[in-house]
């Protein structure tokens, strides 16, 4: 049971509601993992609309971003997170357990094409040892194509990851999955 109050579906009211009614519109249910954000109605609201402009970016796909989530939440230690991202990636993306599996031991293994798997390692370096992070491994992913709005998409997605795995392992939320 989380510390923090948490409204459910079917106690909400107001902007709670709304944002609820477009969570289960989109995923059949509101995760655990937004209905976190529920005592703080602005939060929760920005937190939606930050998942929907990664849902719907041009260039960022479905599976780097879920493997992004899962990695950095590995390192972070939110096993909610890592739990929830290698679900999706099995049951959404095709993966099988033996290639998440990989992929959590070592990122460079990743089933990814060569442009996503570049981007994803820049991302955790950038999450683990921002300092680190210079102009050549910039130059690296212009040159498979990513744009500098890609990549602050990407790293920035990254960084809030870790934000919400710090609020998720801080309010103790539950598996819902």
């Amino acid at each position: 049971m989380p510390i923090i109050q948490t409204i459910a579906s079917d106690q909400a009211t107001g902007k709670v509601a709304e944002i609820y009614r477009q969570i289960e519109k989109a995923f059949g249910r509101v995760p655990n993992a937004l209905q976190m954000s529920s005592s703080s109605p602005g939060m929760l609201e920005q937190q939606w609309q930050s998942i929907g402009y990664y849902m719907n970016h041009p260039t960022l796909g479905f599976p780097l971003l879920t493997m992004v989530r899962m990695l950095v939440s590995q390192e972070n230690h939110c096993d909610y997170c890592v739990g929830f991202n290698a679900a999706m990636l099995i049951n959404q993306c095709g993966l099988t357990p033996e290639q998440v599996a990989l992929t959590k031991q070592n990122p460079a293994q990743a089933p990814l094409a060569d442009k996503d798997k570049a981007m994803l390692l820049l991302v955790l370096k950038a999450v683990s040892t921002p300092e680190a992070v210079n102009a050549a491994d910039l130059q690296k992913l212009r040159d498979l194509g990513w744009s500098d709005g890609d990549i602050l998409d990407a790293v920035s997605h990254g960084a809030r990851n870790k934000a919400a795995d710090i609020i998720f392992n801080t309010f103790k939320i539950e598996n819902d999955f």
